[in-house]
């Protein structure tokens, strides 16, 4: 049990992003939260307008699909105990103060019948997206959680001026606002915010996973998954890739920016999104890690998750300097430049099982139910 002892645990109103096959932050810890306690989840609001473009037609097809659907809960959700996954009626037009009024009803209606049948228990309402601070006060809350997992001020993909005026009226209104980083935290005031770094599922990523079908195995292959991004080096990887042809680089995860230039690459293989999962298969199996990041406000305030399964994984970490490196650095090898890189992929050949056991042991203790059972405490005490 989560909860200190003596203390019920409090049912969750989670307002998270839409709940997917790669889990974010918040859904590794809602699902933990969920063995002892009932959490109703709603999927996302947005974060931005819509734009006119094929990929925001297949998300708004998706969102009414969504909707007229049989309303069971997606594979997955019956073995965590979660309540219901709730498809939102709402308008994504963040800051719009017509829209706000309009969703704020809309939401209100759809959810509170759903709290009433699943007899959810003195529950605290939980926001990871700004855009859901206009239901505060309307649900019977007993108290709010503001969870912060991202600087909503860098993030690609967000409407940055009207979601900082929702997240700061959020962290006004917020009992206790947990952030994912000691930068994203000093935004907020100090006496109502923790510090909860990410934890790692250690298990999935460090128990002996089969290799990939499709990851090269001829020479010396180094891996990075997660977006393909604007925060992604692309020419330090080019270049690198370029001093050393007989490394594979091999880059997992969907698009979100011009590869144009890694596919001019011979010894780099673009291989797409692959299931959280499945990960491992790669991540233990390839020579190296790295994580091949700019340095941009967003990389700054970042505590990426890959980098504690990349340690769980083993194998050597090369990466380009961030914050959150902090407390790894002894197990990581940090670039700039690609003549440093080279050098770092040449010098990891060299590792050995002694030095990836270093590497799990780091992070043993740093499972996702550890970072849940802290954020139990903090919430059933408010």
């Amino acid at each position: 049990m989560y909860a200190k002892e003596g203390k019920i645990p409090r049912d969750l109103i989670v307002f998270g992003e839409d709940w997917g096959a790669h889990p974010s932050s918040t859904q590794h810890l809602v699902k933990r939260l969920a063995k002892n306690r009932n959490v109703l989840w709603i999927n996302s609001i947005g974060l931005r307008k819509p734009r006119l473009n094929g990929s925001d037609f297949r998300r708004l097809i998706m969102k009414l699909v969504a909707l007229v659907d049989s309303g069971e809960s997606p594979k997955g959700f019956e073995q965590t105990g979660l309540v219901e996954i709730v498809q939102p009626r709402a308008i994504p037009f963040p800051g719009n103060k017509w829209v706000r009024v309009v969703n704020k009803i809309l939401l209100t209606r759809l959810i509170k019948p759903k709290i009433i049948s699943a007899k959810l228990r003195n529950p605290v309402l939980w926001i990871s997206l700004p855009t859901a601070v206009d239901v505060i006060g309307e649900l019977g809350e007993s108290a709010v959680v503001y969870y912060c997992g991202d600087d909503f001020g860098a993030l690609a993909g967000v409407d940055h001026v009207p979601v900082l005026q929702l997240e700061k009226e959020l962290a006004q209104k917020a009992d206790l606002i947990l952030a994912a980083s000691s930068v994203i935290a000093n935004k907020f005031n100090t006496t109502r915010t923790r510090v909860i770094p990410h934890g790692v599922d250690f298990e999935l990523f460090s128990n002996a996973a089969p290799r990939a079908i499709d990851l090269p195995a001829n020479g010396p292959v180094a891996g990075f998954y997660g977006s393909l991004a604007d925060w992604l080096d692309i020419d330090l990887i080019c270049e690198t890739a370029r001093r050393l042809p007989h490394w594979t680089f091999v880059l997992i995860g969907s698009v979100s920016t011009d590869i144009s230039k890694l596919k001019e690459v011979s010894n780099i293989r673009l291989l797409g999104p692959r299931k959280h999962k499945d990960l491992p298969g790669y991540s233990q199996h390839w020579n190296v890690s790295f994580l091949p990041f700019r340095k941009t406000r967003q990389i700054w305030a970042c505590n990426p998750l890959k980098l504690r399964e990349y340690l769980a994984a083993g194998r050597p970490i090369i990466s380009t300097e961030f914050p959150a490196l902090d407390g790894y650095r002894d197990l990581i090898s940090t670039v700039k430049t690609a003549d440093e890189f080279s050098q770092a992929l040449n010098d990891s050949l060299s590792d050995n099982a002694s030095k990836r056991d270093d590497r799990r042991a780091r992070v043993r203790n740093e499972s996702w139910a550890s970072r849940a059972q802290t954020v139990a405490q903090l919430i059933d005490s408010l």
